[in-house]
């Protein structure tokens, strides 16, 4: 077997010492497999620090509207159109939802409506069951609330719902939606701006619909 020449084999030896130890370019190649990863991280940092900033603003706009909701001297209207137009200066292309209950005291809150005439099966409401008709509307209902404000010494919970779009698009990407909802709600009880009274009817709701006292 024919030897090359000692020139050229000490050539590619000199060669492949020096590819061995050229390190040229290495910080470009590891800075593009980690680029992607990092851009990841601070997008998503980015989108929980707006997103705690709106929370921050939804909270603010909720205290605002509870505390007119308490004096009795706001409508509701007037309560909603503050909120709305507050959260709809920190972001034009949101939607803002605004729900007021109110109850007799803090232990109704969210609570079904009490059923003094069980009829088997027991522990659940059936047609012709006797309750006590807590928001006046003739149908039993899983939360007794009124849909207002309330009266003097009642107990008021005042909810906000905000959706925005998201700020940087990771909602494609990651699989999740496009855009974000917030809601935070708070409950206080009116001040005694006038005297208070209750009156609650026990009733029943045939299958037919038809009501009747029990």
């Amino acid at each position: 077997m024919r030897r090359l020449p000692f020139a050229l084999r000490a050539g590619r030896a000199l060669g492949k010492t020096r590819l061995g130890r050229d390190a040229r370019g290495a910080t470009i190649l590891e800075f593009a497999i980690v680029l992607p990863v990092l851009s990841l991280l601070l997008l998503g940092l980015l989108d929980l620090g707006y997103r705690s900033y709106a929370t921050s603003v939804v909270q603010g706009a909720l205290h605002d509207a509870s505390r007119m909701a308490t004096v009795g001297s706001y409508s509701l209207a007037q309560i909603d159109a503050r909120v709305k137009a507050r959260l709809s200066n920190f972001a034009t292309r949101s939607t803002v939802t605004t729900t007021t209950t109110s109850y007799y005291d803090f232990s109704g809150v969210a609570q079904a409506e009490k059923i003094v005439g069980d009829t088997a099966p027991l522990n659940a409401y059936n047609a012709g069951d006797c309750f006590e008709d807590a928001n006046g509307n003739n149908t039993y209902n899983t939360d007794r609330g009124r849909d207002s404000t309330g009266g003097a010494d009642d107990i008021v919970r005042y909810q906000v719902t905000i959706t925005y779009p998201r700020i940087v698009p990771l909602g494609g990407f990651m699989g999740w939606g496009n855009t974000q909802t917030i809601t935070q709600n708070t409950v206080l009880r009116n001040q005694p701006f006038a005297g208070r009274s209750i009156n609650i009817n026990r009733i029943s709701v045939a299958a037919n619909g038809t009501v009747t006292q029990c």
